[in-house]
């Protein structure tokens, strides 16, 4: 861990997936707003570069070092942080992988197990400890990244589909759980933001976003305290489609459609 402690005060949020992309994004704006800011990723040492070049104040920022997929990983690093820096009333699961797969070969068997590990598991793992601290101050948000992918599955996409359709199923079950509790579970799911996980993509990416205005839309979702959100609104349109199309018509409408980079693909 690396925490710089002074008298600093103000809400705190605790972002996985930092080092990077939606998770940098959601760090600034939080931390413009006046928050103090626990950051996480398997980088360590990329939230402590990045924040550096920004000129983060000391004592507003901390960053930890875990991995989301191993679950006594973020487990222990969210009891750090409950120790160091208090309870969040924000935690954000933006931790993510996106890597497409052929079931026809072992290897990508491994790569959707990994997947949901990250996507879908290390989501539930990243609220655990949190979850029983929010309840008894009566407050919080719980808030999940998924994805637009997750409304229905694209042709090699179904590692990343098929783990961010749970990821949505799951926050909409631990809504449930907390309801009456004051905390409320967020679902944001984006469309395509030009982070690293895209940036390879060899497909079309309509209504593409920059991680800040994704932040943006995302930081006030989660003020509203909303359900679910698909942003930006063109790309709720389209999910709105996705989910009523028949099935024949969906499966022609892919077809012929270039698939996500395999692991080890050039």
């Amino acid at each position: 861990m690396t925490i710089a402690m002074t008298s600093a005060t103000g809400p705190l949020v605790f972002i996985t997936g930092a080092s990077s992309g939606i998770g940098q994004a959601l760090a600034l704006r939080y931390y413009r707003r006046g928050w103090r800011l626990a950051l996480v990723a398997r980088r360590r040492e990329a939230i402590d570069a990045w924040a550096a070049g920004q000129g983060l104040e000391a004592g507003r920022w901390a960053s930890y070092r875990a991995d989301v997929a191993v679950t006594d990983s973020i487990v222990g690093v969210a009891g750090e942080c409950l120790a160091a820096q208090g309870v969040p009333e924000v935690v954000i699961a933006c931790a993510g992988i996106s890597v497409g797969i052929d079931t026809a070969d072992r290897r990508d068997i491994d790569v959707l197990a990994e997947s949901f590990a990250v996507n879908t598991v290390g989501m539930a793992a990243t609220f655990h400890a949190f979850v029983e601290p929010m309840r008894q101050r009566g407050s919080g948000r719980l808030v999940g990244i998924a994805s637009v992918a997750g409304i229905r599955g694209l042709p090699g996409h179904g590692a990343y589909c098929g783990s961010k359709a749970g990821a949505i199923a799951y926050c909409e079950s631990l809504r449930g759980e907390m309801r009456g509790s004051g905390v409320k579970v967020v679902t944001l799911c984006p469309g395509y933001v030009d982070t690293p996980l895209t940036q390879r993509n060899r497909y079309g990416m309509p209504f593409l976003m920059t991680p800040d205005a994704f932040a943006g839309k995302a930081v006030a979702a989660i003020d509203a305290g909303v359900a679910l959100r698909v942003i930006p609104w063109q790309m709720a349109v389209v999910a709105r489609v996705m989910r009523l199309l028949p099935t024949a018509l969906f499966d022609r409408l892919l077809a012929g459609r270039p698939r996500k980079h395999r692991r080890g693909e050039s």
